[in-house]
């Protein structure tokens, strides 16, 4: 079976864990667990569990199955599990790694809902647009010809859209689609070139940067209290970011930890990019010995921030939306009626 290719959704991976972590707690044990999961399963979860029954039928760690499907559990998941084994706290670690998957996918949620509104009204935009030059353009054109109306620029380019859009419908969409292909293969093949340039956009670039700072707190608050050592901790969290200048923070620390600083030490030399509140909280929690709490404090603190930035982003967004859409509505009506004004005032001078 290929198990590279196989996913969940979030809520089924959450699931999955949700009921591992309770069945093991209730004493159940972990084979017993997989079996009763099996009997209600079905889909890809089914292919899962499978996979994963027949690694413990034969010995094999459930890290080891886990690290199977890359696509499904990523490397800070794996190596929590496979920590938690080794030191016989799994129940406990998957009660916390289903809390830590769960606030994820809440992050996530409220990034992507964020990002609903504007497609939607692009999409109707772009729709109503389309209609308008297959049924409305054609109609209007043919009178101005015949009226030989003088047409400005706008109204030219909409009947030239309009054209090769009605007689040349199949190049039309050949091309279409090759330019969709074509921009879908490069910002798969090219993900990390068109990311950054995303990233760097002025507004979005202080958000991100918050939402990476939000992921690598809770990630190493989980990876420290699962027993991880915190060089190999620092190097798994650098993974969940996308920022290249949060990653190359994170590496500093990871360089300053193995030269027997701190990670503040490393931190302290990048107040530009990391918050000083996050610094202080972290060198507090290192004196103390409750890094991982200090941590998770910090990643709570954060994501309510990101929540209140979005928040504030759509408020903005909703009237701002309306008056570009407003304005490009305004543009094409224009380009429609200003041919029609100019014919009624020939025909009133005549």
């Amino acid at each position: 079976m290929n198990t590279e290719n196989i996913t969940l959704s979030g809520g089924e991976k959450i699931g999955l864990i949700s009921n591992l972590s309770t069945m093991l707690i209730s004493g159940i044990s972990l084979l017993e667990t997989i079996d009763s999961l099996l009997e209600d399963s079905r889909g890809n979860l089914k292919k899962v569990l499978e996979v994963i029954r027949e690694d413990m039928a034969q010995g094999k760690y459930l890290y080891v199955s886990f690290s199977q499907f890359p696509n499904i559990f990523d490397e800070v998941t794996v190596n929590i599990i496979h920590a938690a084994e080794e030191a016989g706290t799994l129940d406990q670690t998957l009660k916390d790694l289903r809390e830590y998957l769960t606030k994820e996918m809440e992050f996530s949620d409220k990034v992507k809902n964020a990002l609903i509104y504007p497609l939607v009204i692009a999409c109707v935009f772009f729709s109503v647009l389309f209609l308008i030059l297959i049924f409305v353009i054609p109609k209007i054109s043919q009178v101005f010809l015949r009226l030989k109306v003088p047409l400005p620029l706008p109204t030219k380019i909409l009947i030239f859209i309009s054209n090769i859009i009605l007689h040349y419908t199949i190049p039309f969409l050949s091309i279409t689609a090759i330019l969709i292909l074509g921009l879908f293969y490069l910002s798969r093949r090219h993900k990390k070139f068109f990311l950054n340039i995303l990233l760097n956009l002025p507004f979005i670039s202080d958000l991100a940067r918050i939402i990476d700072l939000t992921r690598f707190s809770r990630s190493l608050s989980l990876l420290l209290a699962a027993g991880i050592p915190i060089t190999a901790a620092l190097s798994l969290t650098k993974k969940t970011v996308n920022k290249e200048d949060i990653a190359r923070v994170i590496s500093s620390a990871g360089e300053s930890v193995l030269s027997g600083k701190r990670i503040s030490d490393a931190l302290k030399e990048a107040k530009t990019i990391i918050p000083v509140i996050m610094i202080k909280i972290i060198e507090a929690g290192e004196k103390s010995g409750t890094l991982d709490r200090s941590l998770q404090e910090i990643s709570e603190h954060l994501d309510y921030q990101v929540s209140q930035i979005l928040t504030r982003l759509l408020t903005l967004m909703e009237p701002l939306l309306m008056v570009v859409v407003g304005i490009m509505v305004g543009s094409m009506m224009m380009a429609i009626i200003a041919p029609i004004y100019s014919m009624i005032g020939q025909v009133g001078a005549r």
